[in-house]
């Protein structure tokens, strides 16, 4: 089945560190500190079309028109808890970028998403908005930031992800097919409780090392 606004960043180095966070034996400060890793280089993908514009500047050999990236700052938006493990590493990045963030649980029965919390930059509608969340599994919760930040003003958007799910980006695609999606692979199907399948396990516990 195809996915027209799905991109998956298929670098070897992307590949051979999220396998080793696939394995359950990987520790608590193992899948942190892969984490990390893994998030600058999707962050390189996902950045790709910031806008550029050049200055005038002087190397120590000489004048030249430099390019710099051009307008307001971009914004990031963790959905939480698990989207933080992602922030930090686009964070060493993108150290400028302004942060927001979204509080959404699942409702066990219904799978479906409920806010509780949300704080999010001003002038979404000039920035470059990524909102990111290791798992895209239903599609239920990123579906509902994205409709938040829209909603607020939010035009130029990115998902970014560490695993997806065919449900979570078909459902993506049929309620916001202008915002592309980014991860590190495209797993096989969800199991009967909404997890990604062969996954990773939950995305928060084993970021945090709860239960």
């Amino acid at each position: 089945m195809s996915h027209p606004n799905l991109t998956v960043v298929d670098h070897p180095l992307v590949q051979h560190k999220l396998t080793i966070m696939r394995d359950r034996t990987t520790s608590t400060a193992g899948f942190r500190r892969l984490l990390r890793e893994i998030s600058l280089l999707l962050a390189y993908e996902v950045t790709r079309e910031l806008e550029l514009t050049t200055v005038p500047i002087e190397t120590p050999m000489g004048p030249m028109d430099a390019p710099l990236l051009e307008g307001k700052k971009l914004a990031l938006i963790s959905i939480l808890r698990a989207g933080n493990g992602l922030l930090d590493g686009i964070l060493e990045l993108i150290p400028a970028a302004r942060v927001g963030f979204i509080g959404l649980y699942r409702d066990p029965e219904t799978l479906q998403p409920v806010q509780y919390y949300s704080k999010v930059p001003n002038l979404l509608g000039d920035r470059m908005v990524i909102v990111v969340d290791p798992m895209l599994a239903t599609g239920n919760s990123s579906v509902a930031a994205i409709d938040l930040l829209k909603a607020q003003g939010a035009r130029n958007l990115r998902f970014l992800c560490l695993l997806a799910a065919p449900e979570g980006v078909a459902r993506m695609a049929a309620a916001h097919p202008d915002v592309p999606v980014f991860t590190a692979a495209l797993d096989e199907r969800l199991d009967d409780h909404g997890y990604i399948v062969p996954g990773l396990g939950d995305a928060g516990d084993r970021i945090f090392g709860t239960k």
